[in-house]
């Protein structure tokens, strides 16, 4: 066996390697933060707030059916009390909408 130095010497460490890894960390650490779960009250006022949204449309458009309905069915002009008022109640459900979503949170 001899002393002798092998022909190529091993690859030192590159700093762009490290510059890389680096960064590949703090990326994992950004989208970890930014995809755990929410806990706690916040997640129960989404909840809550997503539920009223979904009240309010379901309660527009069917309110404004059955009024409608009810003016068709007594007024005999079907279907034109029915359309009439359920767009109004579409109109008045996404303005409600509207409004609970430029609510500033307590």
């Amino acid at each position: 066996m001899s002393d002798e130095q092998p022909a190529r010497d091993p690859i030192g460490e590159d700093t762009r390697i490290d510059a890389l890894e680096k960064r590949l960390a703090a990326a994992k650490e950004r989208e970890e933060e930014r995809t755990k779960p929410v806990v706690g009250a916040e997640a129960d006022a989404n909840y809550s707030m997503g539920n009223r949204v979904l009240a309010e449309l379901i309660a527009g458009i069917g309110g404004g059916a059955f009024i409608g309905w009810v003016i068709d069915h007594f007024a005999g002009t079907t279907p034109w009390g029915l359309l009439v008022v359920m767009t109004l109640g579409i109109i008045v459900a996404f303005r409600s909408i509207i409004r609970i979503s430029n609510r500033r949170p307590d």
